[in-house]
């Protein structure tokens, strides 16, 4: 009996497909080979097409079919995790309506500040955890009030992932967890927010029929079947942000347990069974895949929008390699010489206030740096950026004792990992884990193969711990970058 997972990222769609019974990874594929595109007709948007993710999803399951590791039809489920905070608007013929307004799109923050300041902040962050921000529910707003022809013809607003299992099924599904990071749910009230579609003007019934996140979501649709080499009726049992996913695929299911993850956004990922928020939302509170009204599991969400795209931002304009950046940046000492990077140029910042700063370059001596300086310094910025925000969500009673993250993406880098440990001075547990294994393992729970995450995770071990050995060094170099970047934001 095999799982299949697909992880829908910004830069591209993983696979993998399990083992149900011994839990081991069979096959891995991604597509497309080069990281996909962000359209940014705008400064300060940014969107991609849904029909694409849904052609790159097909081409990265029949790159792992290839592989001929198994017998495609013996896959029982299937699981997505997918990158939140999307926009995605289909019409009654399920077609979709535009490019989705992607989470690092900054276009809807003034209809979020406006539908915090009428409901009122105290209530707001009460029930809904959050401000409005620029979150799904004020990116519909925008397209409401700015797309007016559009608006008219949406019958369902879906996340990302509700979107890649409407493909798959034909159903349009959502769960409590999808709509708490749409802010779109009340968690007082644990149902959809009279305050968000009042405040707004949306209709409810734009939102689709409300499941469990482990639970049917609908089966494989015959052509679908026909064209993947699936079987036909093959069950979705399992939907999840990319963030809240990285979490269960590291067993990070209970209060107090920490994740992280540096993709093409960087964010620490804590677990609480407290209605949590921070008065100033620079953190974020969304509901955990395990979240009932009878169990909470809040997770409690930093994101850094400028972390893994600045680093690859360097790598494309000097023309390098991952694997040549992190030998070339290992060469070079803690602090770079003294050159320095503020990693935010991809949005607005959260941890800003939604204040956009821009990715800034500083201390360049011409006579010193290099490129070396640059990879270092960029992974270093990255790092710091980490340590301002979990500053944060102590100030908010989230202080781990050990952080867990897949040994991919940034923490392949043994120079961002340093720097990371020491600038936070958390270790890190490191695993061999990703999203599309996670979702492949959250399918197995949905569909009732496994009895909870205890059982689906009884086999994850740590692959590496890294400790602090230079945090007072670390400590010193965050503390003149945080100078600097004081000074950005009172600029702004």
């Amino acid at each position: 009996m095999l799982l299949l997972g697909i992880d829908l990222g910004t830069s591209s769609v993983k696979v993998a497909v399990t083992d149900a019974v011994t839990h081991r990874v069979l096959a891995t594929a991604q597509y497309p080979d080069s990281e996909a595109a962000i359209i940014s007709r705008q400064p300060g948007w940014a969107e991609q097409s849904p029909d694409t993710w849904w052609e790159q999803v097909k081409q990265a399951i029949r790159r792992v079919h290839a592989l001929g590791a198994y017998d495609p039809t013996d896959i029982a489920a299937i699981g997505i995790a997918y990158q939140m905070h999307g926009l995605v608007l289909v019409d009654k013929e399920q077609r979709v309506l535009r490019d989705s307004i992607i989470w690092c799109d900054s276009r809807a923050v003034p209809y979020g500040d406006e539908a915090f300041a009428t409901i009122g902040e105290e209530r707001c962050l009460a029930r809904l955890l959050n401000s409005p921000g620029n979150f799904t529910a004020a990116k519909l707003a925008w397209v409401k009030e700015q797309e007016p022809a559009i608006y008219e013809k949406i019958d369902k607003v879906l996340l990302p992932g509700d979107f890649i299992a409407l493909r798959l099924t034909g159903e349009a599904t959502t769960h409590i967890s999808a709509l708490s990071e749409g802010i779109f749910w009340d968690f007082a009230a644990d149902a959809l927010s009279e305050d968000v579609f009042g405040a707004f003007g949306f209709d409810k019934g734009l939102i689709p029929e409300i499941r469990p996140l482990f639970s049917v979501h609908g089966g494989v649709k015959a052509d679908v079947a026909a064209e993947l080499g699936l079987k036909k009726g093959i069950p979705v049992t399992y939907k999840a942000g990319d963030q809240p996913n990285n979490a269960l695929s590291l067993n990070v299911l209970e209060p107090g347990e920490v994740a992280a993850t540096a993709g093409t956004s960087g964010v620490i990922y804590g677990v609480s069974d407290r209605l949590t928020y921070d008065p100033e939302s620079r953190v974020n509170s969304f509901a955990h895949v395990n979240y009932t009204p009878a169990a909470r599991r809040v997770g409690v969400l930093l994101c850094i929008n400028g972390t893994g795209i600045l680093n690859r931002w360097i790598r494309d304009l000097t023309q390098g390699d991952y694997e040549r950046l992190n030998a070339e940046a290992a060469r070079i000492g803690a602090g770079s010489a003294g050159l320095r990077v503020l990693p935010f140029g991809n949005g607005a910042e959260r941890i800003f206030g939604n204040k956009i700063i821009g990715a800034q370059l500083l201390n360049v001596d011409l006579n010193v740096h290099g490129p070396a300086h640059l990879y270092r310094a960029g992974q270093e910025g990255i790092a710091f950026s980490f340590r301002y925000g979990l500053d944060i969500m102590r100030e908010n009673g989230m202080d781990p004792a050990i952080i867990r993250a897949g040994k991919a993406n940034m923490f392949q880098s043994s120079v961002f990992t340093e720097a990371f440990v020491n600038a936070t001075n958390v270790p890190v547990e490191l695993y061999n884990s990703d999203g599309s294994i996670g979702a492949a393992l959250g399918a197995g729970i949905g569909a009732g193969i496994y009895s909870g995450g205890k059982e689906a995770f009884a086999g994850l071990r740590p692959v590496q711990l890294v400790e602090p050995t230079k945090a007072a060094e670390y400590d010193a170099l965050y503390k003149e970058w945080k100078s600097i970047l004081q000074t950005f934001l009172n600029l702004h």
